[in-house]
């Protein structure tokens, strides 16, 4: 279990590196938490800083996650213990513990992301057959609404249904307890995106919405 415990401080110290406050230091823009949403993330990034700036912390998100699950879980460990945990489970625990640091990072006061870019990064390691089907709902929903948190919501419920329905494992596993785990943990981190659809007040990205262009070229 000692293994255990260090490998997933590790993730969530990987986690805690945040793309889009990092990046912003390196090249003198404002810091994301200032602007916007005040979010840390690539949605927020994309926002208030442009499409080459918040592609990029996407990339770095997601890529703090898969090398949570792809190299810390195999990362040697020189003491012998019993019993022995499988490396499948330590990667999908340190699945969790990379998002919780995007989440809750250590070196930016606690302030960070809300964890979908991470995941992205963790499911295209831990679960890559379920990755297009949850991409493809996400823009989906997105162009249909423009709402980003509720296509990212989405997304999260595809994931979860793909492993109940279609994975071989199912929901009684340890893949089906990530799953919602993360489902349960995009839905804590978007409870204000979801106020604001109640209420009407949630922005969204008009460009995306083509069939409101296509609709309003007709009249």
């Amino acid at each position: 279990m000692i293994e255990l415990a260090v490998k997933l401080i590790l993730a969530y110290l990987l986690g805690s590196v945040m793309g889009g406050l990092v990046l912003g230091r390196l090249t003198g823009a404002s810091d994301l938490r200032s602007s916007g949403s005040g979010n840390a993330g690539a949605t927020n990034a994309l926002r208030t800083h442009g499409k080459a700036f918040g592609v990029t912390v996407l990339a770095i998100d997601a890529l703090k996650g898969a090398l949570a699950v792809a190299v810390i879980p195999w990362l040697p460990w020189p003491i012998l213990e019993s019993p022995v945990l499988p490396e499948r489970w330590i990667a999908l625990a340190c699945g969790v513990a990379v998002t919780v640091g995007h989440i809750a990072p250590v070196f930016f006061s606690f302030a960070g992301g809300k964890g979908a870019a991470t995941l992205l990064g963790v499911c295209l390691v831990a679960i890559p057959a379920a990755v297009p089907w949850a991409l493809l709902s996400f823009a989906l929903v997105l162009t249909l609404t423009g709402y980003a948190g509720l296509s990212t919501l989405v997304a999260a419920l595809i994931i979860v249904f793909y492993v109940a329905c279609i994975a071989a494992s199912g929901l009684l596993s340890p893949l089906g307890a990530f799953a919602l785990a993360m489902f349960a943990l995009v839905v804590w981190t978007h409870r204000s995106n979801i106020l604001r659809m109640l209420q009407g007040s949630e922005s969204r990205f008009e460009r995306v919405m083509i069939w409101r262009r296509m609709l309003g070229t007709r009249h």
